[in-house]
């Protein structure tokens, strides 16, 4: 069912739910840190950077990073002056030098599936395929695929019901006029956006298949006269020019360091001047601490994507990098929020 008024949310909130399903792949990964690495055991007689551990007990940077900031949000960790160490808990039950260690009891279940499959993304740094699935390809290659494209979208569309009319309400659009939603999905976003900002236009700029899925979406909401598709592989085109809004809206979460700072150089350098990039997604604090349902879904985006949930600092750093200023925060409901950046000239 594909919801035609996204004006109104609805009486109930689901954060519940959604947390439910996005925090799915963490208790797998504390798992796996415990039975296979025995990290806590280790950083008990071995303070150390990331460095470090990413060497001594060989998990590439982006896996490691995505689990430290998980037992961070924990209470398992804590970071002094760059080093990681053990809290009082972890010291108690999850240093086997501790009489109270609970290792046996969480190593019990290190025969489930999805730990060793974690294992490999810890220590290869690659994705593992969606779900896990044994005939499924990794999710970048299986969203080429019709059928697990239209299956997927649609989810993040049930999903951006919810979340799509609350960020249109939230955020202040009444200086901007085209609105350029780039890897859009179904344009669930654009859809609310232009529905409760009707000066606005918009177009969604997705690649095969899911610009013919976009505009079938956007179709069904009898919206096609406000929102246009363009067709375009972001990583390999230039994004048109002519807008003064860019619009990533769970987009940059799914893709490393590198890659995010060319979508946004890209943005930058074809978005008008006087315009505004706006990020949308879920974002941990500047610390890296929490928020813990934030950094439990990092799991899952680590897992299945070449990504992770980036802070607050991380992107303020790449977006004043990349040349955007006016930088702000501004949350919206259910762990999620809006990084802002302006292009003044």
């Amino acid at each position: 069912m594909i919801l035609g008024n996204l004006t109104e949310v609805p009486a109930t909130d689901p954060e519940t739910l959604l947390r439910l399903r996005d925090s799915v792949y963490s208790d797998d990964l504390f798992i796996t840190a415990v039975a296979n690495l025995d990290i806590f055991s280790w950083l008990d007689e071995n303070p150390a950077d990331m460095q470090k551990i990413c060497s001594s007990l060989q998990i590439e940077e982006r896996p490691l990073d995505v689990m430290l900031t998980l037992f961070k949000s924990l209470g398992l960790i804590m970071e002094k002056e760059g080093r990681y160490h053990l809290t009082e808990l972890s010291k108690d039950h999850l240093s086997k030098s501790s009489p109270w260690f609970l290792g046996p009891y969480i190593s019990s279940l290190k025969e489930r599936p999805i730990c060793s499959e974690m294992l490999k993304v810890l220590k290869t740094g690659k994705p593992a395929n969606w779900g896990a699935k044994k005939d499924a390809r990794e999710w970048s290659l299986a969203m080429e695929d019709d059928l697990f494209a239209r299956a997927f979208t649609a989810g993040m569309d049930s999903r951006g019901a919810y979340l799509a009319p609350i960020l249109a309400k939230t955020i202040d659009l009444s200086g901007y006029s085209r609105l350029l939603d780039i890897a859009g999905a179904s344009g669930i976003y654009s859809a609310a956006i232009v529905s409760q900002h009707p000066h606005l236009t918009a177009s969604v700029f997705e690649k095969p298949p899911v610009d013919r899925i976009a505009k079938y979406s956007i179709d069904k909401r009898n919206l096609s006269d406000k929102i246009g598709v363009i067709s375009g592989d972001m990583f390999r085109d230039e994004f048109p020019r002519g807008f003064d809004v860019h619009l990533f809206s769970n987009v940059l979460h799914d893709w490393d360091i590198g890659d995010v700072r060319t979508l946004l150089e890209n943005s930058y350098r074809n978005l008008n001047p006087g315009g505004r990039v706006m990020i949308h997604g879920a974002h941990l604090n500047a610390e890296k601490s929490g928020p813990l349902p934030v950094a439990e879904y990092s799991v899952l985006i680590m897992f299945s994507t070449e990504g992770k949930c980036y802070s607050i600092s991380e992107m303020e750093e790449m977006l004043d990098e990349t040349g955007f200023s006016e930088i702000t925060y501004v949350p919206t409901v259910a762990n999620r929020s809006v990084i802002m950046g302006e292009k003044l000239v």
